[in-house]
């Protein structure tokens, strides 16, 4: 962090430039860029109460503070539209990472319109933007996973890349830095028609998250993954499933 130039760093900070590694990212002291958002954003009434909340959540990890800022953004634009759609739409990408967090918040939701409210996060330009789209709502995700995971199936299906990675890539039965998804760590079968659709994906960037879904499984269910894999080498040639089914068997070799 040290080798950021002031320069690069006191931009990043004012919200007028983006990130361009996760070392930047981490660098960033967001009780000042929550000051720049409150000076450009009108959060009206409620400004003082989000500069408050930013302060309370500055100490946390990097997951659980952006994730507490996601609420604290949530609370003070739900009646302000204008004010989300400028967060929405920042140049910084952290700003945009919180707008995430909070687009699919708010009592009573199905999950299909949670779902539809962080879309365009997913298909970011940025990639710290499109890792927090994914864990915003995978919590909802997680209420009911059998109920709730057909409603990826038109995300697996979608034009965009970062589309696909991001069904897959949310709805992995352990993650990295995120909490289990027990019914899918216990039957990953549950998953069987997402994973199909994307078997072959074209973008590496798809078939690397195939991959480590796979691997997660092959954690409690090695057998199920062993015959899947299998049997998509039996039935696709395509390149993309040798690498992915090699990436997915990494660790059950």
């Amino acid at each position: 962090m040290a080798d950021i130039p002031a320069a690069i760093l006191r931009e990043l900070e004012a919200g007028r430039m983006e990130t361009a590694t996760l070392v930047e990212w981490l660098a960033i002291d967001v009780r000042k860029l929550a000051h720049a958002l409150a000076e450009a954003v009108d959060f009206g009434g409620a400004r003082a109460a989000w500069l408050a909340d930013v302060e309370a959540a500055a100490e946390l990890g990097v997951a659980k503070r952006n994730r507490a800022i996601g609420v604290a953004l949530h609370r003070a634009t739900q009646r302000k539209k204008r004010a989300f759609e400028a967060c929405a739409r920042h140049t910084s990408d952290m700003v945009r990472a919180w707008a995430a967090y909070a687009s699919p918040l708010g009592d009573g939701r199905p999950f299909a319109d949670r779902l539809a409210a962080v879309q365009r996060f997913a298909a970011d330009g940025s990639m710290a933007t499109r890792e927090s789209a994914w864990d915003a709502w995978r919590p909802f995700l997680a209420e009911d996973v059998p109920a709730h995971l057909p409603e990826l199936a038109p995300w697996v299906r979608n034009a965009d890349a970062n589309i696909r990675r991001c069904a897959i890539e949310g709805s992995r039965p352990r993650g990295v830095w995120t909490a289990q998804l027990r019914p899918l760590v216990e039957r990953p079968e549950l998953a069987a028609d997402l994973l199909e659709v994307v078997r072959a994906d074209p973008a590496r960037y798809v078939q690397l998250s195939v991959g480590n879904w796979l691997n997660d499984a092959g954690k409690s269910r090695p057998e199920w993954v062993r015959e899947l894999t299998s049997r998509w080498s039996r039935e696709s040639k395509h390149p993309a499933t040798a690498f992915l089914v090699k990436r997915a068997l990494r660790n059950l070799a």
